[in-house]
């Protein structure tokens, strides 16, 4: 059987696709594709996978919103890492043509992205190694208030924090759940769908949640340089701004990612770390029984709750929200904003 190559670049309005065949010729006219036109843009793909051919996709390590749909629904996704390609444009990821061509020329050099283990599939070691050394510079940033974790652990609040979005579906199923229950809460969005889904963050914003930046492409940090990582920060916050006419000084990074150098190129940035210290796992799609208890058997009173409503299949978070803010008013724990948290004392 024959394999095509698809290399997907993003760039500052969407994604751009290139296909190559095992001789190299184009398999299919280059084309782009609006970030809220993803479910179509994988139905397009389901068709390049004929029963004469099979289909590997190659994103690049900048490129972190769509391995999660596309292995939901079974494509073989794989990762270029930045030492194997030519350096980046200014703005955007390695071009789609180059990343179709890796993939067919070099395909033992990529990393096969699985939907349980996620967008770092093979670097786990490396994230883990950054983290523990950004542990004492991160401990330093919270005692200063530039890193925030948890609030005030007599407060009767806890905040709930949605990633990844805004998303054309699961967004506005989140902003209803929360709607019947008086609940609010904070959505740390990536700017390439801020651009893209305007009436969704209008929506965030009028309905009393908070807005937080979450990079523009959710890319892996530690493969940026200083501007990239600024620019990616400062066109976010500029969306949205544009949108709400607030601007978002706080800042959550894609998959937790730090290293000491990221914290250093963040530090003479206006934004804050926000983080979390309750992990719902959601992006592993354990059911939604799961979900609930992640949640519930680990937060306390000032808890951040991360969870999850786009980059992916977020049915299963959807169908667990009830459940999570019905078991936190039922321990008097209020769901707010994490703004709305009392700060904690310093240690």
């Amino acid at each position: 059987m024959n394999t095509r190559y698809a290399g997907i670049a993003w760039t500052g309005s969407g994604y751009r696709v290139e296909v190559v065949d095992d001789a190299g010729r184009r398999a299919a006219e280059p084309s782009d594709w609006h970030p809220a036109r993803v479910a179509e843009l994988i139905s397009w793909l389901e068709d390049l996978a004929d029963g004469q051919s099979s289909l590997s996709i190659i994103l690049d390590s900048t490129n972190g919103l769509l391995d999660g749909p596309m292995t939901a629904a079974g494509l073989d996704v794989y990762r270029a890492d930045p030492w194997l390609l030519p350096p980046r444009p200014p703005w955007g990821s390695v071009p789609a043509d180059r990343l179709a061509e890796q993939g067919r020329t070099a395909p033992a050099t990529l990393a096969r992205i699985t939907p349980d283990r996620g967008t770092l599939t093979g670097r786990e070691p490396e994230y883990h190694d950054y983290l523990e050394r950004s542990r004492p510079i991160r401990a330093a940033m919270t005692q200063a208030g530039r890193c925030f974790e948890h609030g005030h652990r007599e407060t009767r609040s806890v905040a709930l924090t949605f990633d990844d979005g805004p998303d054309p579906v699961f967004t506005a199923q989140v902003l209803d759940i929360l709607a019947r229950y008086d609940a609010r809460a904070t959505f740390f969005c990536v700017g390439h769908h801020v651009a893209a889904m305007p009436d969704l963050v209008r929506r965030i914003a009028a309905e009393g949640h908070e807005l937080g930046n979450h990079s523009w492409s959710h890319p892996f940090l530690p493969d940026l340089t200083r501007d990239q990582l600024h620019e990616q920060l400062d066109r976010t916050t500029e969306a949205i701004t544009r949108l709400t006419g607030e601007p978002t000084t706080r800042f959550r990074p894609p998959y937790g990612s730090l290293s000491p150098e990221v914290l250093a190129s963040l530090a003479d940035h206006p934004s804050t770390l926000t983080m979390w210290d309750t992990d719902s796992l959601d992006w592993t799609r354990p059911g939604p029984d799961r979900i609930t208890a992640n949640v519930l058997t680990t937060v306390r009173p000032g808890s951040v709750v991360l969870l999850h409503e786009g980059a992916g299949d977020r049915t299963q978070t959807v169908q667990a929200l009830p459940a999570i803010i019905e078991g936190l008013l039922t321990r008097d724990l209020t769901p707010v904003t994490v703004s709305a948290l009392p700060a904690a004392p310093p240690a």
